[in-house]
């Protein structure tokens, strides 16, 4: 059972579960081999005995829906360099990076999701919004693309990495 807090709706359609709060909302296709159902101010997921860790799996993600329409996401980057001075611009859904590692063409990393932001100020990146997926899978595109190839990691340690606070 998991309970809805005050300003955030959650609707339910089949298997598609919409959830809205103040900071955006997030829809996800969860499972079908489990029952999610709305009662009063609480959404229950069940299914049978052989189906315990769906079940556990499913209610986690609705959490997770909830705290990011609530709370949001965030992940904080910075980007490090030796040699070239990288920029990065942020134009419509990609981050564009220029002058990595002194290369004349730019590199491109896709923002995923419609609500997921992307707020670059000079070596500080911050990657935010509701779903917890887009954001994680926006870093992951972002680190994708300022993978090196073709030179000695230990180096050319160039490349984005997350603060740990």
């Amino acid at each position: 059972m998991i309970a809805i807090p005050e300003g955030v709706t959650v609707d339910i359609n089949g298997f598609d579960v919409m959830v809205k709060g103040p900071k955006g909302s997030v829809t996800k296709r969860l499972a079908g081999k489990v029952a999610i159902e709305k009662e009063g101010n609480n959404v229950v997921v069940t299914g049978s005995e052989k189906k315990k860790a769906l079940v556990g799996t499913v209610s986690s993600l609705i959490n997770s829906m909830i705290r990011g329409v609530t709370e949001g996401y965030l992940k904080q980057l910075k980007v490090l360099y030796s040699h070239f001075p990288v920029t990065l611009e942020v134009k419509g859904k990609s981050v564009v990076i220029k002058n990595f590692i002194g290369e004349k063409y730019p590199r491109k990393a896709k923002i995923s999701g419609d609500e997921t932001k992307v707020e670059v100020k000079g070596q500080d990146v911050k990657v935010s919004g509701p779903d917890k997926e887009a954001v994680g899978q926006t870093v992951a595109n972002m680190k994708s693309a300022l993978k090196i190839r073709k030179k000695d990691r230990r180096v050319f340690q160039d490349g984005i990495y997350e603060v740990i606070e």
